[in-house]
Formats: C-alpha cells, structure tokens, sequence
C-alpha cells in the first residue's frame, strides 16, 4: 500500500479499494470457516480473552469489529473475527463494520504516503498505534455521545407527551 501509494500517488484510492477488497475477502472466508469449524475455531486462543472478546462484541455489537479493524498489531484482530462466526454474528452487519474500519485504515495509510513519501512508513511505525488507538476512542466517543443525545431526545419527547404541551 505504501510503496504503491508513494510510486503513483494518484492512484492511492484505487489501491485502498483494493487493499480493502482484499482483507474484507480474507475476513469473510474466516468468519465462514469459524462458522462451520465451530468452538475449535478459537482454541488457539485463551479461554480469558475467548470470554472477553464475545462479551465486546456482544455488548458492542458492529463497534468492537469496527475498533478492532483500526488498532494496530498486536492487537488480536483474527480473534474478532473467528470470534463472529463461531458465535454467528450477523453477517451482513460483520462485513459493514470490516469494510468501514479497513477502509479508514488503507486510506489513511496512502494518505500518508501521497503526503509524506518514503518517510510515510517510518511515520506510521512510530505513530500508527496511537493514531489508531485515537481513531477507534473518538469513534467510541461519539456512538456514546449520539446514545446519549438519542436518550435525552427520547425523555424529553416523554415529557412532552406527558404534560400535554
């Protein structure tokens, strides 16, 4: 991605599209052998993180797939992934949440190859983990903050029926 994007700096997006295609294919065939492997899909993993991770994508549902495409190794990623098929995470809302993070994470890499050229690598193994960890907290930030904004919408509507006004 980044000698391609820094070569031919107009083509980066066409290179994200591809990049993108790619890990969203290889992440499919995963969660459709998780699916059908089952429970021995995640024994190379401990049982600690196995719990941990079904209980984020439980409660998070699409947003821990999502944050979990941003962070950088060495974060477990293929365990999200083993982890919705075994479990039989929807599908369709599974491959949303992969296309949308890897998506944002190859554009930003040929972002910065366009804008930085050879030094573009260097600057993403130095800074990656905290330009990830930044991306996927404010992504978090914000679905809190628009559950929030929707719950006070709903009270408020509530209110409104109550009273009348």
């Amino acid at each position: 991605m980044l000698l391609l994007s820094t070569t031919s700096p107009r083509w980066m997006v066409l290179y994200a599209f591809m990049a993108t295609a790619g890990s969203a294919i290889g992440c499919w065939i995963l969660y459709l052998i998780s699916r059908r492997a089952g429970a021995r899909a995640l024994n190379r993993f401990s049982e600690a993180k196995q719990k941990r991770v079904k209980d984020l994508i439980d409660r998070y549902d699409m947003l821990s797939v999502l944050v979990a495409t941003l962070l950088p190794p060495p974060f477990p990623f293929k365990l999200f992934v083993i982890t919705a098929g075994v479990f039989r995470f929807s599908l369709f809302r599974f491959m949303i949440a992969i296309t949308a993070g890897r998506a944002f994470r190859f554009l930003l890499e040929g972002y910065f190859a366009v804008r930085y050229g050879a030094e573009a690598k260097v600057l993403l193994a130095r800074y990656y983990p905290w330009i990830g960890l930044s991306v996927a907290l404010g992504v978090v930030v914000f679905v809190i903050v628009r559950k929030l904004l929707k719950r006070g919408t709903s009270a408020t509507v509530e209110q409104t029926l109550e009273t009348g006004n």
